[in-house]
């Protein structure tokens, strides 16, 4: 049987860009080499798309602050052309590799907002993880906390700002609601940037200022104290749940730093030692927060655990972390579940959404 060609599709016009090199490293890595052949895509800071015929190449390939992709000869782009699907150079309008199935290892806008899976859908392209509604859906975490509430899911305490309204939510008035310790967060990133928790009103101004230097949302939450559990996802509309691991930070605040710098920063409890029950009460959460958002293919739900026992969704990550410490594929190699066969059952699930999606009418 000939391969299958997997675009792994890397980097992106996002400031989660460089973790997304250290993901895509291991994901080729990782792959079924019998199986399927790596078509490699890197995404530049400015947009550009290039071809790696011979494999990714990159200054400080282990660095999450110093790595950088260096740019090929290959300039690409991706055909929108349903009957002939690949990746052309751009001078000459060459074919350069053909494409059978799409897996974006991008984190962050212009990647996990639902962009690149609405250009997936023009192509005619089977993509690995959530489609254009279960990206949006979780890439905000506003809206994602108005869906959960509807769902009778419970998130957080919180209020959005956005910068029309700022005047409005003075930190005075918003502490008064929420509590004095609350955690800015731009509404649409991930890996903790320009999150800050602040206790005062002069630390509310600046963490707004710099959080809406990322996006024009920004995410107010009261404090929640509790323990920092997560939940692996796998499947599209009959999904499984893994163990639950826990993150234990050794720092009073879980930054991007901590998470991919510091190595001291935080320990990973896989599984976490939870009292009885309560595993399976966030397994059971985590799969019905999946399917409310419309995830498909695989998330990361994120879980906060009170000492009263209760559960609250966090946030919801829909391309997790693939690097060498992240939480998702550790929680499915505990499991049994190598990331190599972990690879091959998310392309087997985004080929089944394709050909079921590819049944509907369009007439």
């Amino acid at each position: 049987m000939a391969k299958k060609n997997v675009l792994i599709l890397c980097g992106g016009r996002s400031p989660e860009h460089k973790i997304s090199l250290i993901s895509a490293q291991n994901v080729i890595e990782a792959l079924d080499k019998e199986t399927y052949e790596a078509i490699i895509v890197g995404i530049t800071p400015d947009g550009d798309w290039y071809y790696y015929p011979d494999g990714l190449t990159l200054d400080n390939p282990k660095s999450p602050t110093d790595i950088l992709l260096i740019p090929s000869e290959h300039k690409i782009f991706l055909s929108q052309n349903t009957s002939d699907k690949g990746i052309f150079a751009v001078k000459v309008h060459k074919k350069l590799a053909t494409v059978d199935v799409v897996f974006p290892v991008l984190h962050g806008n212009n990647g996990e907002d639902g962009s690149v899976q609405g250009l997936c859908k023009l192509a005619g392209l089977p993509l690995v993880g959530c489609g254009i509604s279960g990206s949006s859906n979780c890439i905000d975490k506003s809206t994602m906390k108005k869906i959960l509430r509807d769902a009778d899911i419970p998130v957080a305490k919180s209020i959005t700002i956005r910068p029309y309204n700022r005047a409005d939510a003075p930190y005075k008035m918003v502490s008064e609601k929420l509590g004095d310790t609350l955690y800015i967060k731009p509404a649409s990133l991930g890996s903790s940037l320009g999150v800050r928790c602040i206790n005062n009103e002069s630390e509310y101004e600046e963490a707004l200022d710099e959080a809406l230097s990322y996006c024009d949302k920004v995410l107010v939450e009261s404090l929640v104290v509790g323990r920092e559990i997560e939940c692996a996802v796998l499947g599209n509309h009959q999904p499984e749940a893994s163990i639950i691991g826990e993150i234990i930070p050794q720092v009073d605040f879980y930054t991007f730093e901590n998470k991919y710098v510091n190595a001291d920063g935080a320990l990973l409890s896989i599984p976490a030692e939870l009292p009885e029950g309560v595993s399976s009460r966030a397994q059971q959460l985590a799969i019905k927060t999946f399917l409310a958002l419309d995830c498909l293919g695989l998330s990361r739900v994120d879980m906060f655990y009170k000492e009263n026992g209760e559960l609250l969704i966090n946030e919801v990550n829909t391309l997790p972390g693939f690097t060498s410490i992240s939480m998702y594929p550790k929680l499915w190699e505990h499991a049994g579940l190598s990331q190599t066969e972990l690879l091959s059952k998310l392309i087997d699930f985004a080929y089944e959404r394709y050909e079921k999606e590819e049944k509907f009418k369009i007439s």
